[in-house]
């Protein structure tokens, strides 16, 4: 199909699937429980950062999560002791553990003491249209203080290669706005222009047979040339046809 054609069969498929009937099956879903902004972004965040495997796994162990944090996350990180962290060892998700869910609280803890909070720290000003680099410095900040060895690797850094794809999905909540109450838009201070697509198998393998990205291996390049091809079709919100490329490939096997 011509670029006019793909756009709109694009656009099209954004309307379809960024709506709030999205919301319910998706782990977008924890955030949404919060009014607190704080709470959005932490439940967020946490929830991004277990969301591998089953879409239904993944929602009720974030469930269980913010159950752990007597749901009021950012409450339970700023005042919490170091005994409230121990009913946090029977958690586990895959290969998200106990162990790292209590250096998260303790890091969380850091970053909003000691960094005005996550918004701040993705807020510094950039040059190069991209927050890729940001994510790398957010991992430097967020394991500043002690931690597991084993806990880093819940992190991605793109500038190592990674497409970073549950950090990026993150950064898509917290910082584009739409008009259906989906994406939350709580991050004033960051355009979605600078935006990348949350990179993933069904998403990668839909770009690829419409023509949006020739690379095979869902890297931090491959993120780079889909970055290029979304923001010639919109270049102030690229990171909209996420739900067209996840949608198509979930739902719709295309």
């Amino acid at each position: 199909m011509s670029p006019t054609e793909l756009k709109e069969f694009l656009d099209s498929k954004v309307v379809q699937y960024n709506n709030f009937d999205f919301i319910e099956s998706d782990p977008i879903s924890i955030p949404h429980r919060f009014s607190l902004k704080e709470d959005i972004e932490i439940a967020g965040f946490l929830a991004a950062t277990i969301a591998w495997g089953n879409r239904k796994s993944i929602i009720k162990n974030a469930n269980r999560m913010m159950a752990h944090l007597e749901n009021s996350p950012y409450d339970f990180v700023m005042n919490h002791a170091e005994e409230d962290l121990e009913p946090l060892n029977d958690f586990v998700h895959r290969t998200f553990n106990g162990l790292d869910f209590k250096s998260f609280i303790r890091s969380l803890k850091h970053v909003y003491t000691h960094h005005d909070g996550l918004e701040a720290i993705f807020s510094i000003p950039t040059n190069n249209g991209s927050l890729q680099p940001h994510i790398s410095n957010f991992k430097r900040v967020f394991f500043e203080i002690d931690h597991l060895p084993r806990t880093k690797k819940h992190v991605s850094d793109p500038l190592k290669g990674s497409a970073a794809k549950r950090i990026n999905m993150y950064l898509r909540w917290m910082i584009r706005k739409d008009n259906a109450g989906v994406d939350f838009g709580i991050w004033k201070s960051i355009s979605p222009a600078l935006l990348s697509c949350p990179l993933d198998v069904h998403s990668g393998n839909v770009a690829r047979k419409l023509g949006l990205l020739g690379r095979k291996q869902n890297d931090a390049k491959a993120v780079l040339e889909l970055d290029l091809s979304l923001r010639k079709l919109d270049k102030e919100d690229p990171v909209k046809y996420d739900f067209a490329l996840f949608g198509l490939g979930v739902f719709e096997k295309f």
